[in-house]
């Protein structure tokens, strides 16, 4: 068998799999059994209780707070890929303007008039 075969993605990703799920099964068969408890499946927190939180995120604070990261980590991919020619500090600073009024609207958010 050629060694560089087991360096291909799609192999070394059935490898892992598989090796995972062997050590999976083996330490769950050897893992200690406790009693099934009600409080097993809450969120931790830190062994306190805490009261309901009165500010509740709707989707669409959840999405424009999720497109807020996805625009600033792509900007700052693209920004770092730029040569370091004098030529590019133009696209580079053209860019960051653009992303600068895309953050500062999505952190903006809705007015509240529009919030109905």
């Amino acid at each position: 068998m050629n060694p560089t075969m087991l360096l291909r993605p799609p192999v070394a990703f059935a490898l892992f799999l598989v090796l995972l799920t062997l050590f999976y099964l083996f330490f769950q068969r050897h893992a200690a059994k406790g009693p099934d408890h009600a409080a097993k499946y809450l969120p931790y927190s830190s062994g306190q209780n805490l009261p309901p939180t009165e500010v509740r995120l709707s989707y669409q604070e959840f999405f424009r707070l999720g497109l807020l990261f996805g625009v600033v980590h792509v900007a700052a991919l693209v920004l770092s890929l730029l040569p370091l020619q004098m030529e590019t500090y133009k696209i580079g600073i053209f860019y960051l303007i653009g992303i600068s009024i895309s953050a500062c609207v999505l952190v903006r958010g809705p007015s509240k008039k529009d919030r109905r």
